[in-house]
């Protein structure tokens, strides 16, 4: 597990999962899976329309479980590179909004995965925001988030469900 931050407010997190190339693939862009780790710990997804296995629009909004609170995150899936001889990517655009419905100052997130001796890697860039307290913001999210997927890829149980209406 690798964290870093640049002065120039991009972030980056590494991790290694003991799974198949194929399996991460699908957890990273799948709606189905993606639902289950997206958004960090405390929250979960209430609207969304996630899917990062083609080029276009996207949007999430994540309620907080105790708070009640929402917030509202979307983009533009910019590529869809599925793995080949080994490794793949996706990238989009992200944006938060801000309580009137405007979107905030928009960065760009890739996810690369590729295949090593003992499973998968991901690497997680978040680039272009818009300054380093946003970068550490993310940064704590990010950190949050991928515990989740820590787990799903772990045990293969859903880190959060949604609460019963």
């Amino acid at each position: 597990m690798t964290d870093t931050m640049t002065e120039t407010a991009d972030i980056e997190f590494i991790r290694d999962y003991p799974v198949a190339l194929t399996r991460l693939w699908r957890a990273v862009t799948e709606p189905v899976q993606l639902i289950q780790w997206f958004g960090p710990e405390g929250v979960y997804l209430d609207d969304c329309d996630l899917s990062l296995k083609t080029e276009g629009p996207w949007f999430c909004e994540m309620v907080g479980k105790e708070s009640g609170n929402r917030m509202r995150v979307s983009g533009h899936v910019t590529h869809v590179r599925p793995p080949e001889d080994g490794k793949g990517s996706v990238g989009f655009t992200w944006a938060w909004h801000e309580p009137d419905g405007t979107r905030g100052a928009e960065s760009h997130v890739t996810f690369t995965v590729e295949e090593t001796a003992s499973g998968a890697r991901l690497t997680l860039s978040h680039v272009q925001l818009s300054d380093t307290e946003a970068a550490q913001s993310h940064s704590r999210g990010w950190t949050s988030t991928l515990r989740k997927l820590d787990t799903l890829l772990d045990t293969g149980l859903r880190p959060y469900e949604r609460p019963d209406a």
